[in-house]
C-alpha cells in the first residue's frame, strides 16, 4: 500500500495492530521512505495514494543507472541504483515487469513472482547427493548468492523467489 504521509509518498512494509491493555490501539508501520518505525493513532487519517502503473521492461545497466522501456509507448526512463535497491539482483534483459509512477516519476517497480538465473560459481557437489538435502553457496548471473542444493552445477538455470530470495527449482 502506497500513503502520503509528511507530504510524501510511502510505500508500507509493515503493518502491525497493536493493543496493549487498558491504552488505546494503535498502528505500528514501516515506511519505505522512512526507514523507521511511526504510531498512527486510532484516530490519525492517511490519504491512500493511487499510483499509474505500467508495463515496462528492463533494458541494460550502465554504471548505477538501469534502463527501462514502457512497452506501449517505447519511452525509456532511467533509475538509479539507490532507488531499485536489491531488486536489481532479480534483473535479467528483456524482463517485463510492473512500474508504479506517482505524479510522472517512477516510484517502485513489481518484480515477477519467480526469475530464471544462471549459476556463475558453485563449489562442486557430489553425485550421490539428489538423495540429501544438502544445501551450498551459489553465485548467479546477477551477483544475487543464494544457497542451492549441491547437485546444482555452474552453468545450470535455477528459479528464484523474488520476494525470499530463495531457491525453488533446477531447471533443464
Amino acid at each position: 500500500m502506497i500513503i502520503q504521509h509528511r507530504d510524501a509518498p510511502h510505500r508500507i512494509l509493515e503493518l502491525t495492530h497493536v493493543t496493549p491493555d487498558n491504552w488505546r490501539g494503535f498502528v505500528r508501520t514501516k515506511q519505505r521512505n522512512l526507514h523507521t518505525e511511526h504510531r498512527f493513532r486510532s484516530e490519525d487519517r492517511v490519504e491512500r495514494i493511487v499510483l499509474d502503473q505500467r508495463e515496462m521492461e528492463y533494458l541494460y545497466q550502465a554504471g548505477n543507472d538501469y534502463y527501462f522501456m514502457d512497452v506501449e509507448t517505447y519511452e525509456q526512463i532511467v533509475l538509479s541504483r539507490e532507488t531499485l535497491e536489491e531488486t536489481v539482483f532479480y534483473l535479467t534483459p528483456n524482463l517485463r515487469l510492473r512500474v508504479d509512477f506517482y505524479e510522472g516519476k517512477p516510484v517502485s517497480l513489481s518484480l515477477p513472482k519467480t526469475v530464471d538465473l544462471q549459476v556463475k560459481a558453485t563449489p562442486p557437489g557430489m553425485k550421490t547427493a539428489s538423495a540429501t538435502n544438502e544445501m551450498k553457496p551459489a553465485t548467479l548471473e546477477t551477483g544475487l548468492e543464494i544457497r542451492v542444493p549441491s547437485f546444482v552445477s555452474p552453468g545450470e538455470t535455477v528459479r528464484v523467489d523474488t520476494e525470499s530470495g530463495e531457491y525453488l527449482a533446477r531447471l533443464k
